[in-house]
């Protein structure tokens, strides 16, 4: 027999190499979300720097790794409104939306790209939804 330390496996098969490569293991979703934000980040500096079609590519990229990077569709509505694409920046608010649905700034935003789109009526629901939003965060009613 040989002389090297034999593993011992508890009753229900826990061996303790296979915890510790489970918690040693990369969590999926802790990587996507880092790559997401990453990405994010890059698009960001593209953004900042007037490249706006390297900015939307990576703002894509970042919000297929993460649906629910809220900042990532911010960054993508903004940059889309930048080129002068309002369709697809009020696609990307309204996902925000659905991701972060009670912050008012975000409904602000989607407002303020609704009026220069001149859908005065969905601009005014918009807005009455942040100001409903913002009193309601400040303890009003």
């Amino acid at each position: 027999m040989g002389g090297g330390s034999r593993e011992t496996c508890d009753s229900k098969g826990g061996c303790p190499r296979r915890k510790l490569e489970r918690l040693t293991a990369p969590c999926r979703y802790h990587s996507r979300m880092t790559d997401a934000r990453a990405l994010y980040r890059e698009g960001f500096q593209h953004f900042a720097d007037n490249r706006l079609d390297e900015a939307i590519a990576l703002y894509l990229q970042a919000v297929e790794a993460d649906p629910n990077l809220a900042i990532g569709w911010n960054g993508l509505s903004m940059a889309y409104r930048e080129k002068g694409e309002l369709d697809l920046a009020i696609e990307a608010g309204v996902k925000l939306i659905e991701v972060e649905p009670d912050d008012a700034l975000n409904h602000t935003n989607l407002s303020i790209l609704y009026q220069n789109k001149g859908m005065i009526q969905e601009a005014e629901d918009e807005k009455a939804l942040a100001m409903q939003l913002e009193m309601k965060s400040q303890g009003g009613s």
